[in-house]
C-alpha cells in the first residue's frame, strides 16, 4: 500500500546555478569553510537561506516525499530504520511494526497501514540511518564527513501539518537541518549544558530545559524548502510544521571530542606498569590527606608517559 506523501505545492525554490555542482559542505552553509570554522563550528547556530546555497531543486535530489513513500511502503523497512513520535513522546515499536506476513519470519517489519494511521493522528515519522540506506545520501554523507573530518549520519523527519513531534530538547551532536518540503517553525534557545556528551542527554536536565524554553528564544524563524540551519550540540530547539506537511533532513555530526581523546589515552595508559600498580595497603581513598601524594605521583607518571606516546 503506497502511503502517497504527495509533494506540497511549490516544493522548492527555483535558483539558477552555473559551473560545477556545489560540494556537500557548500549545500549546508552559505559561507566559506574558514569563516564557518572560526565563528560558528561548535559555538553558534547559522541560518542559510535557499537563495544563497540551494540548487534548482533545493534538496530534492537527496531525498523527497516520494522517497519516503518508497521506503515506508515498498522496501520492507525494519524498526531500526524508523522511529515515530507524537506530542513529545516516542511511540513503542509495537505500535507500527510486526510480522512481515506470509513466508517471512521477521517480527519487526514496518507495517505501512499502521504508520499511515499514526501519521494521520499527527505523529512525526523519523527515517533513521539514511546514510546507510538511500544512495544519494550515502554519497552526500561520505563527502561531508570527509570535509568535516567527523563521522556523519542522516535522518529524515516527516511531520503532518500543524503538528510537533518532539518537545524542546537538545542534541548531543551537531546537526545540519536541510528543509526539503513544506515549512517548519523553529525556536532556538541557548544551552543549559554547553557541549553535552552522548552520556549527558537532555532528559537529565529536563527542568532546566523547560525553564529555558519558557524564556525568549535566541532565534525564531521559519525554514522553507532549500533553507539550511546549523545547530551546535547543546542548543535547545523545537520545530513545528505549519499549514502544510514538512519534510526535512537532519545531518548529525558525531563529533570527536577532547574527552574522547582523553578516554583513548587512558585506555593506552593501561600499558604503563606503574599506572597499573595497586594503591598502598590500608589506604583510605576518602581521606584527601592520604590521597594527595598518590594523585601527585599518578599525575607525574602520566605526564612522563605522555611524552613517550
Amino acid at each position: 500500500m503506497a502511503l502517497q506523501f504527495a509533494a506540497n505545492p511549490d516544493p522548492a525554490p527555483e535558483v539558477a546555478t552555473t559551473g560545477a555542482p556545489r560540494s556537500a559542505f557548500a549545500r549546508c552553509v552559505a559561507i566559506d569553510p574558514a569563516s564557518f570554522a572560526a565563528t560558528y563550528w561548535g559555538r553558534l547556530p547559522l541560518l542559510s537561506r535557499a537563495a544563497d546555497l540551494a540548487g534548482p531543486e533545493g534538496f530534492l535530489d537527496l531525498f523527497s516525499p516520494a522517497a519516503a513513500d518508497e521506503l515506508l511502503s515498498r522496501r520492507g523497512l525494519r524498526t531500526p530504520f524508523l522511529r515515530v513520535a507524537n506530542r513529545g513522546r516516542v511511540l513503542p515499536e509495537t505500535s507500527f511494526a510486526g510480522s512481515g506476513g506470509a513466508g517471512a519470519e521477521i517480527a519487526d517489519q514496518v507495517l505501512d497501514e499502521r504508520v499511515l494511521g499514526l501519521y494521520a493522528d499527527g505523529a512525526t515519522l523519523v527515517l533513521q540511518g539514511l546514510h546507510r540506506l538511500w544512495p544519494p545520501l550515502v554519497d552526500f554523507a561520505r563527502e561531508l564527513g570527509a570535509t568535516l573530518g567527523q563521522p556523519v549520519q542522516v535522518n529524515a523527519y516527516l511531520t503532518p501539518a500543524g503538528h510537533q513531534g518532539f518537545a524542546t530538547h537538545y542534541d548531543t551532536h551537531d546537526v545540519f537541518v536541510l528543509q526539503i518540503d513544506g515549512r517548519k517553525h523553529w525556536r532556538i534557545h541557548p544551552p543549559v549544558w554547553p557541549h553535552p556528551l552522548e552520556s549527558q542527554p537532555w532528559g537529565e536536565r529536563a527542568a532546566e530545559v523547560a525553564a529555558q524554553a519558557d524564556g525568549p528564544p535566541a532565534m525564531d524563524m521559519w525554514l522553507s524548502p532549500g533553507d539550511a540551519l546549523y545547530l551546535p550540540r547543546g542548543w535547545l530547539h523545537s520545530a513545528e510544521a505549519q499549514r502544510e506537511r514538512s519534510l526535512h533532513l537532519t545531518v548529525g555530526v558525531r563529533g570527536l571530542t577532547r574527552y574522547a581523546l582523553v578516554e583513548e589515552l587512558l585506555a593506552l595508559a593501561a600499558q604503563e606498569e606503574t599506572l597499573r600498580g595497586t594503591l598502598p595497603f590500608g589506604m583510605d581513598v576518602a581521606d584527601p590527606h592520604q590521597l594527595a601524594p598518590e594523585l601527585t605521583q599518578t599525575v607525574a607518571t602520566l605526564r612522563d608517559w605522555l611524552t613517550q606516546v
